[in-house]
């Protein structure tokens, strides 16, 4: 943003406006909606975000910095790689669920960005790739994964986290804390070394 908001102020904005974004598209929407959902003057808007790409870019980088202070930040020190893969699912999804998601849905599409933005969103969603690669790596290593490609686990990860903000609702009958429960205790025990009963063959 051309200056950046103090850190509720900045949730705030990146929040309504993801909301905004998502339910309007980008092309439909300008800052003057965006201000107005904010009670502010779509000057005091540019303040914080001189134009509307500043804005989408910054709201994509808001998500990121949540993963990393409250996901990768708080999980690396986990000694057990079972145990980090699960906080890492159960916060993540946690993240995901707030504002409605829309932060996180907004984030699957990267083209209303200029190139040199996407390039920047995507280095940073590798690393976050990479950071969960390396435990479920961990896992197999220690023979406690699945007969499953480490490649096609991670990225059943962070399919199960990101498709929770399309379904959840806040104020259902499912609380986000029971939400992010489910879903990390199901995700990581469906990667775990069990007993089967049959092993089908992979298709050709």
């Amino acid at each position: 943003m051309g200056r950046r908001a103090l850190p509720g102020r900045r949730a705030e904005i990146c929040r309504t406006a993801a909301q905004i974004l998502r339910e309007r598209g980008s092309e439909a929407t300008s800052l003057a909606d965006v201000a107005a959902a904010l009670g502010i003057s779509t000057s005091g808007l540019r303040h914080y975000a001189p134009s509307k790409g500043a804005l989408l870019l910054d709201i994509m980088m808001f998500g990121l910095d949540q993963i990393e202070a409250e996901v990768v930040s708080p999980v690396r020190g986990i000694a057990d790689p079972e145990q980090r893969l699960y906080e890492l699912v159960n916060r993540h999804v946690r993240i995901a669920t707030r504002g409605g998601g829309a932060v996180a849905q907004l984030a699957d599409d990267l083209r209303p960005l200029p190139a040199v933005n996407r390039r920047k969103v995507r280095h940073r969603m590798r690393q976050y790739v990479a950071f969960v690669h390396t435990i479920v790596e961990e896992l197999a290593a220690a023979g406690r994964l699945r007969a499953i490609d480490p490649t096609v686990a991670t990225y059943m990860v962070l399919g199960s986290i990101l498709w929770v903000p399309r379904w959840f609702r806040e104020g259902g009958r499912l609380s986000a804390a029971q939400v992010a429960y489910e879903v990390a205790w199901s995700t990581v025990d469906s990667l775990l070394r069990r007993p089967a009963a049959f092993a089908p063959r992979a298709k050709r």
